[in-house]
């Protein structure tokens, strides 16, 4: 029997993750999916049943630019890249969402983004 490689138990341990996410997802809520490299974060909403995205931000947007310049560590950068997807969530109307880390730690730069959509009176 062949071994797996720790990549391949990663991936598994994933899938199994996603799957209990969606199926936890009863209301159909969009997926609030974090990303984080080393120097930048990236979050969007993905509607799962039609498999799109709806809206999404992230430290390298244009828009949030002269803000993020400013910021001097990246769990500010966090914040104000969560703060500007709760503005795009309040302008589409969407109330509830279901929060997906993606396998990180719900630590540092991922809880300060969620934090942020939090005070802004979203539901995840």
């Amino acid at each position: 029997m062949a071994r797996k490689s720790k990549y391949q138990i990663w991936q598994k341990k994933r899938q199994r993750i996603k799957y209990r996410i969606m199926q936890k997802n009863i209301g159909n809520h969009p997926r609030l999916v974090v990303y984080r490299s080393n120097a930048n974060i990236y979050a969007q909403l993905v509607d799962d049943e039609k498999g799109i995205t709806v809206l999404s931000a992230s430290s390298i947007d244009k828009s949030i630019k002269s803000l993020i310049d400013k910021a001097t560590n990246k769990i500010e950068k966090s914040k104000i890249v969560g703060e500007s997807l709760a503005g795009k969530i309040k302008e589409a109307k969407i109330g509830r969402i279901v929060f997906d880390r993606n396998g990180y730690k719900y630590h540092g730069r991922v809880k300060a983004l969620t934090e942020a959509i939090r005070s802004a009176e979203i539901t995840i």
